[in-house]
């Protein structure tokens, strides 16, 4: 059975994940929808880009993701259907699936279904990406003719990891736009100049003390055992996360902004 996953920056409050939710169960009904992140780097979609690439693996091959972290709603930018390794992604073209799309083994782009009713000027979610990701879920296709450049969708400026945190969790973790794998064993993670050690997972450590570790999703992580990083290192999302190893300081994997 196919599954719609919803990724947005608009917040766990308020109204606006329902009304979505409210549209794909009328255009595909009884259909699972799950929430992948309602609280996506707000305006961001160069951070919410790594976020989402790295919490992508668990869904099913057949999986929509519903993408919407849109500040440019209501202007000239399109709206994009990307088929990346059997997943669909539906959202804005603003470089949110940059990094699915730069990853995937097989990748096809198209431009999203146009709207068949009303369409407001500032809920594209709801009035023309979420009626798109419905369409998908219950079969539909956009013709092969329509599709685009798959380049269109990659923004060439933007590193394969990026040195910044990009998401901050209930804990006070801060996840970054790193890979694990691309750092070697022995970099240091550098927060406001205090260096920290790679930790294989909270215990490792002794209580307070702040480390990095892969994650679960496989992003570096920095934390503290049993306390909160973003207080203790005053780390918010957007702050710069420098590396460190053996051959001494490095710039990180990229720090290119949108």
């Amino acid at each position: 059975m196919t599954l719609i996953a919803i990724f947005t920056d608009f917040g766990l409050d308020g109204p606006y994940t329902g009304q979505m939710k409210a549209v794909l169960h009328q255009g595909a009904p009884g259909t699972a929808v799950i929430d992948l992140f309602a609280d996506a780097p707000a305006f961001d979609s160069m951070a919410s880009a790594y976020l989402l690439a790295a919490h992508v693996a668990p869904l099913p091959c057949d999986t929509v993701v519903l993408g919407v972290v849109d500040p440019g709603v209501g202007s000239d930018r399109a709206g994009l259907m990307v088929e990346a390794d059997g997943r669909w992604f539906v959202g804005p073209d603003n470089g949110l699936f940059a990094l699915v799309a730069r990853r995937a083994r097989c990748l096809r782009v198209y431009p999203v279904f146009p709207a068949t009713g009303p369409l407001s000027a500032s809920f594209h979610g709801r009035d023309l990406f979420a009626p798109a990701a419905a369409r998908l879920a219950r079969g539909e296709r956009p013709n092969d003719s329509e599709a685009l450049d798959p380049g269109q969708v990659d923004r060439s400026s933007w590193p394969d990891d990026l040195s910044r945190v990009v998401y901050v969790d209930h804990y006070g973790n801060a996840m970054t736009g790193m890979r694990a794998v691309s750092l070697s064993a022995d970099a240091e993670l550098l927060a406001h100049g205090l260096p920290m050690r790679r930790a294989r997972t909270f215990s490792d450590v002794p209580v307070g003390q702040p480390f990095w570790y892969e994650n679960a999703n496989g992003l570096a992580e920095v934390a503290v055992n049993q306390g909160r990083a973003d207080e203790a290192l005053g780390l918010r999302p957007g702050e710069r996360v420098d590396v460190r190893s053996a051959a001494g300081l490095s710039s990180g994997t990229g720090t290119a902004m949108a």
